[in-house]
């Protein structure tokens, strides 16, 4: 791999990452720029280095390239755990975990080389963090719009 190879990957990573941190930190959530650039980039440095490390040591010993980004993908599954907080009947930071172990994947697929969907997984996620919202809320009125009708009408759900 070149050293342009190199730092475009990281830099693909920042500008991916940071788009995704940015609307997390826009809506004022615990894990915002910051934490979405260092969890992207450093799941992109993994993947870098494992594919260093296989092309450096294939044929000497045995190396599998995908140990180091399951152990990843496992830490960063702890993290994201530590991003939930249950408070009575009410859970906060699902999305904001989910948004962590997404960038994650998206480090991941740039590290490999995988541009295409890197960039398609991200251009999907912020519609999904932008716009899903919005949907939730019409659904969720149609619903109950339906239920109180049914409640007029005598019957129980």
């Amino acid at each position: 791999m070149t050293y342009f190879e190199v730092v475009f990957k990281i830099v693909l990573s920042i500008v991916l990452c940071s788009l995704i941190g940015i609307e997390r930190g826009i809506r004022h959530k615990g894990a915002g720029l910051r934490t979405h650039l260092l969890v992207g980039v450093g799941s992109t440095l993994i993947v870098i280095n494992s594919i260093h490390m296989f092309n450096a040591y294939n044929g000497l010993v045995p190396v599998d390239p995908t140990r180091m980004i399951a152990g990843l993908i496992t830490g960063i599954g702890f993290l994201c755990g530590g991003t939930i907080i249950r408070g009575g009947d009410q859970i906060i930071g699902l999305t904001t975990a989910a948004s962590l172990w997404i960038v994650s994947c998206v480090g991941i697929a740039v590290g490999s080389g995988d541009y295409f969907a890197s960039i398609v997984v991200t251009i999907a996620v912020l519609v999904i963090l932008t716009q899903a919202r919005g949907v939730e809320k019409i659904v969720e009125s149609k619903i109950k719009e339906l239920s109180k009708g049914d409640d007029e009408n005598g019957i129980k759900g």
